[in-house]
């Protein structure tokens, strides 16, 4: 009977074969969840880098072509500095849009699109108006806040803008005619 128990003794726990079996599947199953995961994180790594071609760029569009095309003219400067200066318009590298707008009345009235950093809020497309008596207000909104670079400038009598997107894509808005 002792034999028999001693037996049963050697028999309760695992030999080295199945462990190594159990510690090799496991191994195996680990390997192919990070595999898994790394193929997730580079979906979302090329999932943000695309975004602002998605989602910002269209929509940015969209805002710059209904503001210009309904603009009577348009100037280009180089900064708001500039602007406020009255230093003269440029064509080309231009931060600054200046539009100006014919009212019902044969009045006009003028607004500003310009890529800034205004009091730190962080670099952006703003708009901003200017009063009638011809002061620059303050920025009303911002268009978005996600390019790095925002210039303007006339290619053959053509607006044009260049927007940079966060992660260095360049896209190449083509709009109105000179006014």
């Amino acid at each position: 009977m002792k034999a028999l128990f001693h037996k049963r003794r050697l028999r309760r726990g695992y030999t080295l074969v199945e462990l190594t079996l159990a510690m090799s599947v496991g191994i195996v199953i680990a390997a192919m969840v990070m595999v898994l995961m790394n193929q997730q994180l580079a979906f979302l790594k090329i999932f943000r880098a695309q975004s602002f071609l998605v989602t910002e760029a269209p929509m940015l569009n969209n805002y710059i072509t209904k503001i210009v095309g309904n603009a009577d003219s348009y100037r280009l400067y180089g900064s708001i500095a500039d602007l406020k200066a009255g230093r003269p318009p440029v064509t080309a590298d231009a931060t600054v849009i200046m539009l100006r707008f014919k009212e019902p009345n044969g009045t006009f009235r003028a607004s500003v699109l310009s890529f800034e950093n205004p009091n730190g809020a962080g670099s952006g497309l703003y708009y901003r108006m200017v009063n009638s008596s011809g002061v620059l207000a303050d920025p009303s909104w911002s268009l978005s806040k996600s390019p790095t670079n925002i210039r303007f400038f006339i290619e053959g009598g053509i607006l044009r803008v260049r927007v940079t997107g966060p992660n260095g894509e360049e896209l190449i808005y083509s709009g109105a005619v000179q006014l």
